[in-house]
């Protein structure tokens, strides 16, 4: 009898469950042994690497680094990701190739921006001490690194902790190359890492002779060139292949600074810098100190190529405009006519400079901007600050300022569009927001005193504003901005007080549209365009479609008519002028870290900034009608030239303007009438014989059946055919002269 654990299958085959149990248990058993011995083995033979004393200290120590490296490296590219987003295949190896000449509105030549691309001169034509210079001062190891050099910036650390000062830069010449063409000039951490990732992206994708190409031909030179060609062409007069040995250590010592040493700003520190250039290519190993001796004993000379008066802050931004307005369209060496007024400019820059020399101490400021428009938009002077050579950052088109109590124009145009008039009588009070509560600038929440809606302008008053602000909704605010080109303003308490920066540029086109009579008034740098060959490639007249109306003309007069008493009666008394109505508005932001002027005549539009590059606050009680009105008064008294002033829309006529027209009305009444206006002179009409007339008459009336029965169309002594300046300034460019 079989036992139950055995079960007899169809075939006669029986399992053996205790013989299968026993191999489990014999295998497991085996294999531990086998993990035991293996173990034993591998314990035995990490033994012998066992580090006891200052050998394991530094072991773990080099661990340590490893890992921390590891997530440094991780933490890096996260931080260069959006730097490495915003690159876009083939787009960025076309930045900056636009070469551009501009015209002034007359058609002058007044500079030039940047690259000639059909003069760019291909890197086995520029001089072997030029490359040379360049890599000597600049990455001596530049063949040999991958786009970031760990050798010479250790060596820098050591030379620069050894004199204990900055004396070597670690950025290779991959690194600069990547700052110029993705990354803006800041100093931080930030800034490097995004730096190293890009410098190897170029490494990969470029080969050593295109990156070192791309550098000399991109890098900024001084005095707006950009490139060694046109820093030459700028410097000295002639292409890069023709500089001497002493012309390339002075170009190559602009790379590292090139608004401090630039040749035209200091000439001594240009000539400074190009000893230590050919003190490199000594160290270097490229020249003997005999060879170098005669571009020592002989410096470069400069020859002044640049209009006498260039507009470069305007220049910069006309650039900018260029480039936005032929992306695509597949030309780059251009000529462009601008809306700039050389002699506006010329007073812009004089009195921001000077008011910033005799006060600027006194109140602790020590950057402005001013930026004067037509009516339309049409920019005719710019100033990105005081001193072009010593920095190039353009505080009109790129700084966003602050605009303190400028800023309530746009608050008070949406409440006159949404049913309040100048009359509405408001209160001197406001309720809170969050924990946050609107003081006035002379201290406390408002006395609570009921005013008309044009007072409480005039006096600038806080709280008004921000209930304002509340009352209509600050959305539609922001809509009111947006619509008059404004951008960048966010909905927050305080809002209405101008706690949003805004750019001058844009701060001036916002408030242009009243002065425009409602209508957009976005700025403008450009007229025409024309290729090299003078085919006209845009024209604003004929391009750009009419400016929209953005707020009603009711609105836009019933505004001009308060912002018309914040200078008679209010905070910009300092901006009146005595030959012309004023309206405008002051600011002055908490600290006060920024004061402004924002207003207009009929004739022209401006905005003045006045502040500190560092953000810190100026001395206090300083405000923008004390110190920014002023300014703009003096730019705008120079700036009108003649009595041809419009009307401010809702206002009337100044009573000196209308004086001068009544004064020149009676000078043209009393002036005997010219032989154009009169016909023939008197005196020859009572000498000439009656048949000698009647003979005139009937040839003149022969003469002109014959000419109409012949088909001849008589002479058009119409304006528009009348146009001899503009006509002969196209063809000019045309080259058909």
């Amino acid at each position: 009898m079989y036992d139950w654990f055995f079960k007899r299958r169809d075939r006669g085959q029986i399992i053996n469950w205790l013989g299968i149990d026993a191999w489990i248990d014999s295998t497991l058993a085996e294999t531990w042994e086998r993990i035991k011995d293996g173990y034993d083995a591998a314990s035995s033979f990490f033994a012998r690497f066992r580090l006891t004393g200052w050998k394991r200290l530094l072991n773990e120590a080099v661990s340590e680094a490893v890992s921390l490296a590891t997530g440094g490296l991780v933490v890096a590219y996260g931080l260069a990701l959006p730097a490495f987003m915003e690159v876009e295949d083939g787009k960025w190896l076309k930045t900056g190739q636009y070469s551009v000449k501009f015209l002034d509105v007359n058609g002058n030549e007044i500079g030039k921006r940047g690259i000639n691309l059909d003069d760019a001169v291909p890197l086995e034509e520029i001089p072997d001490y030029m490359i040379k210079a360049t890599l000597a001062t600049e990455d001596r190891r530049f063949y040999e690194h991958f786009g970031v050099d760990v050798i010479g910036t250790l060596r820098a650390l050591v030379e620069n902790l050894r004199r204990n000062d900055v004396v070597q830069g670690g950025s290779t010449l991959t690194q600069q190359l990547a700052k110029n063409l993705f990354l803006s000039s800041e100093r931080s951490i930030q800034r490097k890492i995004k730096e190293a990732f890009l410098a190897l992206y170029l490494e990969s994708r470029l080969t050593k002779d295109e990156i070192l190409k791309l550098y000399l031909d991109r890098s900024y030179m001084g005095g707006g060139a950009f490139g060694v060609e046109a820093a030459a062409q700028f410097y000295f007069g002639k292409s890069i292949r023709d500089v001497t040995l002493a012309e390339a250590a002075l170009l190559a010592g602009l790379f590292k600074a090139p608004t401090k040493y630039a040749p035209h700003v200091d000439l001594a520190a240009a000539r400074a810098r190009a000893n230590v250039v050919l003190n490199n290519l000594v160290e270097a190993g490229y020249y003997t100190a005999g060879q170098v001796h005669h571009a020592r004993l002989n410096p470069a000379r400069i020859v002044e190529t640049r209009p006498k008066e260039s507009p470069d802050w305007f220049l910069d931004y006309a650039f900018e405009e260029v480039q936005r307005l032929m992306e695509g369209k597949g030309h780059f060496n251009l000529t462009a006519r601008t809306t700039v007024d050389l002699n506006v400019q010329r007073a812009a820059e004089e009195t921001l400079v000077t008011a910033l020399r005799q006060r600027g101490r006194a109140v602790r400021a020590d950057a402005g901007a001013i930026v004067v428009l037509e009516t339309d938009g049409a920019v005719r002077a710019l100033v990105g600050g005081p001193d072009y050579g010593d920095s190039q950052f353009n505080r009109a088109t790129k700084a966003r300022r602050q605009p303190g109590s400028s800023f309530k124009v746009y608050v008070y145009a949406t409440a006159l569009e949404n049913g309040y008039k100048p009359t509405t009588i408001v209160r001197d009070a406001s309720r809170s927001c969050g924990n946050w509560h609107p003081r006035n600038y002379s201290g406390g929440h408002g006395s609570g005193a009921r005013l008309p809606l044009w007072l409480a302008l005039a006096k600038s008053l806080n709280t008004t504003a921000a209930e304002l602000s509340f009352a209509v909704g600050r959305e539609k605010v922001i809509e009111m901005t947006q619509r008059l080109g404004v951008t960048g303003i966010k909905k927050t308490c305080s809002m209405a007080l101008g706690d949003t920066g805004i750019t001058p540029l844009e701060h001036a086109g916002g408030i242009a549209a009243f002065a425009n009579g409602g209508k957009l008034a976005k700025p403008y740098a450009i007229l025409e365009i024309f290729t090299a060959n003078g085919e006209l490639v845009y024209s604003r007249e004929r391009d750009e479609p009419p400016a929209p109306q953005v707020v009603s003309r009711e609105v836009a007069e019933q505004m001009n008519q308060m912002l018309h008493k914040v200078v008679t009666e209010g905070t910009g008394q300092g901006a009146q002028l005595d030959f012309t109505h004023v309206v405008g508005k002051t600011g002055t932001s908490t600290g006060p870290k920024d004061v402004w002027f924002v207003g207009f005549t009929g004739k022209y539009v401006g905005a003045v900034w006045i502040g500190r590059d560092d953000n810190r606050p100026m001395a206090g009680g300083t405000t923008g009608g004390q110190l920014a009105a002023p300014i703009w008064r003096q730019v705008m008294a120079v700036a009108h030239t003649d009595m041809n002033i419009p009307t401010i829309p809702g206002l009337t006529p100044h009573p000196v303007q209308v004086a001068e027209q009544q004064r020149l009305a009676a000078l043209r009444r009393n002036e005997p009438p010219t032989a154009q206006q009169a016909g023939p002179a008197p005196r020859a009409q009572s000498l000439m014989p009656e048949k000698t007339k009647q003979v005139l008459q009937s040839i003149a009336q022969s003469l002109k059946k014959a000419t109409a029965e012949a088909g001849i169309e008589p002479p058009d002594d119409s304006p528009s055919e009348r146009r001899p300046d503009r006509r002969a300034s196209l063809d000019a460019l045309r080259g058909r002269r």
